[in-house]
């Protein structure tokens, strides 16, 4: 794990919890050595407060996400001193998997870290095929997804809930149902669902503005909508209306 927060009480208390959790714990006070402790130490996982000096977490998340160099980007799970909605909405913009507001229960961001991390280390059953409409092509084994031939660069729970859509084509789900399927909580901010969904589109539509594959369906929530058919690879599935 990775602690990042210039408030030394903060820090010390979120990385005491996660010790005493089971985790390796190491610690940055600003933007820049967060950044250097991430390329060192390669964390399985950055805990984040938003409001840092000089480089704020926006900003340090969005390098994050840029430096992958192929590999999966780390999940994150933003701290925000705030209990403004826009601050929490900007997190889930820049690509954070989480936040936790403070004052928050150092117990509850524990759980939040360790549903994020079952998330991302989670694999779909040996064998499961590809799922495959119009140009997209996913791997749930793999965790990978192209889409006309490109490689996606999508977050944990954006992979997850392309996945969701997928298995469950022309089904009406309201944001209910996909923050308890898709990130297992039982309650929640449901805008957490409507960013991700928004950044989901983003990457995954010609003309997001103009989505064809997530509908929305004013006042019920969205639908995934399967493009026309097209030749598919032996041994994938192509995903049709109603089933995959």
């Amino acid at each position: 794990m990775l602690v990042v927060d210039d408030d030394p009480t903060v820090s010390e208390v979120v990385a005491g919890y996660l010790e005493r959790a089971g985790f390796t714990v190491h610690r940055a006070e600003d933007g820049p050595a967060a950044l250097e402790s991430a390329a060192r130490y390669r964390p399985d996982l950055v805990v984040l407060d938003l409001m840092l000096p000089g480089m704020d977490g926006l900003e340090v998340c969005r390098r994050l996400r840029a430096s992958g160099n192929g590999r999966p980007p780390v999940p994150v799970v933003m701290l925000t001193a705030r209990g403004d909605e826009d601050d929490r909405i900007l997190g889930l913009e820049v690509g954070a998997d989480d936040y936790v507001t403070k004052p928050f229960s150092p117990r509850e961001l524990v759980l939040r870290v360790r549903s994020v991390l079952r998330r991302s280390s989670s694999t779909a059953p040996v064998g499961e095929p590809l799922l495959v409409v119009g140009g997209l092509a996913v791997d749930p084994a793999a965790r990978r997804a192209t889409r006309d031939g490109a490689e996606l660069a999508l977050t944990l729970r954006e992979f997850d809930l392309l996945v969701y859509f997928l298995r469950h084509p022309g089904q009406v789900c309201d944001r209910e149902r996909l923050m308890r399927e898709v990130w297992g909580w039982e309650y929640g901010d449901l805008s957490t669902v409507t960013v991700h969904v928004r950044r989901l589109r983003s990457k995954i539509e010609h003309d997001p503005a103009d989505p064809q594959l997530i509908r929305t369906v004013w006042g019920a929530g969205y639908r995934f909508e399967p493009g026309p058919a097209v030749p598919v690879a032996p041994g994938a599935v192509r995903v049709e209306d109603g089933h995959a």
